[in-house]
């Protein structure tokens, strides 16, 4: 298992370096948005709605172009270095859990056979290696979660965004992924940049909250959770955990224009 280094020992990753987004002429979703991320990062973009959290996330994917600034990768940077979970699990429903996952390496030219391992492993690392011949209609909504994640960390890319991937889920289903979620983190040592607008969600899963001010989007405050990793039930219950809480819900006040 990978060590996750402190705060501020980390070496970069990459850098929105000054990044503006305009659509159409004259909306302006994200301006001089600057965010340094490093190797091993936790960060939750937390913002309210329509800030530009998930215009920031592709930007970084590169599904869109900025209008002005860019994002600079530490070092070379290809198509393995990134896995992308979208907030609806966007499986092919006529394909199955094993194809599905097997994607990013047929896009790259490679047959399954030359892979099965590597797909069959990230099957296992989320708990599904008993379902390669499913097909996503006989999967729970959880389940197909799940397997959108292990396509995303299939080629073991150095960066995952997601973007408010529990969002639909129950709340029971959602904590259970969000200590999965920590886990499979930590096994892999990949760096995570998570969208989400809960406030308790980030709290428990980052170590760095970035905190969006309202159209245009921007970083208002960063909220830093010290607590260590692995994080459980007990940490949900903290007084630590609840202080955290409290300072993010302070500035997603701000963010929002309200007093804290």
């Amino acid at each position: 298992m990978p060590t996750l280094l402190p705060l501020g020992q980390r070496p970069p990753l990459l850098r929105m370096n000054h990044v503006d987004k305009v659509f159409n002429g004259n909306i302006v979703a994200l301006r001089d948005m600057t965010l340094d991320v490093n190797q091993g990062d936790f960060i939750s973009l937390l913002g309210p709605s329509g800030c530009g959290k998930s215009t920031a996330l592709r930007v970084i994917a590169d599904l869109l172009h900025p209008t002005r600034g860019k994002v600079e990768w530490e070092g070379a940077h290809g198509l393995g270095d990134l896995g992308v979970v979208f907030q609806e699990p966007t499986l092919m429903p006529w394909a199955t859990v094993a194809q599905n996952v097997w994607l990013p390496y047929r896009l790259r030219g490679n047959s399954y056979s030359s892979v099965r391992d590597e797909v069959r492993e990230s099957l296992r690392l989320v708990g599904l290696e008993n379902f390669l011949d499913a097909y996503p209609r006989e999967l729970s909504g959880g389940m197909k979660m799940r397997v959108s994640i292990a396509r995303a960390m299939v080629t073991n890319p150095r960066l995952i965004l997601m973007d408010e991937p529990f969002a639909a889920l129950d709340e029971i289903t959602r904590h259970k992924l969000n200590n999965d979620l920590l886990k499979l983190k930590a096994k892999i040592g990949c760096t995570v940049i998570f969208v989400t607008h809960s406030v308790f969600e980030s709290v428990f899963l980052s170590d760095r909250i970035i905190v969006m001010a309202a159209r245009p989007g921007r970083v208002l405050r960063e909220v830093q959770v010290d607590a260590p990793y692995p994080r459980d039930e007990d940490f949900r219950t903290s007084a630590d955990y609840a202080a955290h809480t409290r300072a993010a819900s302070e500035a997603l006040k701000e963010a929002m224009g309200e007093p804290a």
